[in-house]
């Protein structure tokens, strides 16, 4: 019977820039809403202020991202231009290396040769990179793939927490920001455990732990100083 293990590694890159763009999407428009409201700010003032954030938010995140991303991806293929040299100049040492990589892991001397022999035969580069350098195509970066997740992620997260703000007044404001904002990185975080195969509860009550502090925290500072306008 043909078996079928399906893992999850392969989510790793736009599942953590995903994650993350969501959470700082929540975390930081309703930490702004909640600063300006706590101030004491009109309506038509915290909507500006939190869309303001949104685009902000979202293009930092991007760029941070892609710049990121990016130098890690300029760090893997300067690796991997090395070891190709490397293969071309000295076969080898580079078998040798393969080998005592493979005795570490537990084959005894010979076999590991045997397997560093064929597997460079069928894809020298390859082998070397996967099991010197620890590069392979799943967790490869991917620049342009983690800033639009990241980007996308964080605009979804920040309207949550506007669609609030357009629905309730001012005088219940906060208290409904900061409850739902609560139950949205709850539901953000396990979301994000079941894709990744983590546990549920551990991922949603680190998320709302942490999103709980940065929203308090800014909204006594809007109140330290709205207190003293």
């Amino acid at each position: 019977m043909r078996h079928i293990e399906r893992h999850r590694t392969h989510r790793i890159g736009w599942l953590r820039a995903a994650v993350l763009g969501a959470n700082d999407g929540i975390v930081s428009t309703a930490s702004l809403v909640l600063g300006v409201a706590a101030a004491g700010a009109s309506s038509k003032s915290i909507l500006i202020t939190g869309v303001a954030g949104l685009v902000a938010g979202a293009m930092s995140m991007a760029a941070g991202e892609y710049v990121s991303v990016s130098s890690q991806a300029d760090t893997e293929r300067a690796d991997l231009d090395r070891e190709r040299k490397e293969l071309a100049t000295d076969p080898r040492h580079e078998h040798e290396e393969l080998s005592a990589i493979y005795v570490g892991r537990g084959l005894d001397a010979g076999l590991a040769s045997e397997v560093s022999s064929q597997l460079m035969d069928h894809d020298a580069l390859g082998a070397h990179a996967r099991d010197e350098l620890g590069i392979s195509e799943a967790l490869t970066a991917r620049p342009v793939q983690a800033a639009l997740a990241s980007a996308g992620t964080f605009s979804v997260g920040a309207v949550l927490p506007l669609l609030v703000v357009l629905l309730v007044p001012v005088s219940a404001l906060m208290w409904v920001v900061s409850a739902s904002s609560l139950v949205f990185l709850a539901v953000l975080g396990s979301l994000a455990a079941r894709a990744g195969g983590a546990s549920v509860i551990t991922a949603a009550a680190r998320v709302t732990f942490w999103g709980a502090l940065a929203m308090a925290l800014t909204a006594g500072v809007g109140a330290l100083f709205g207190a003293g306008a």
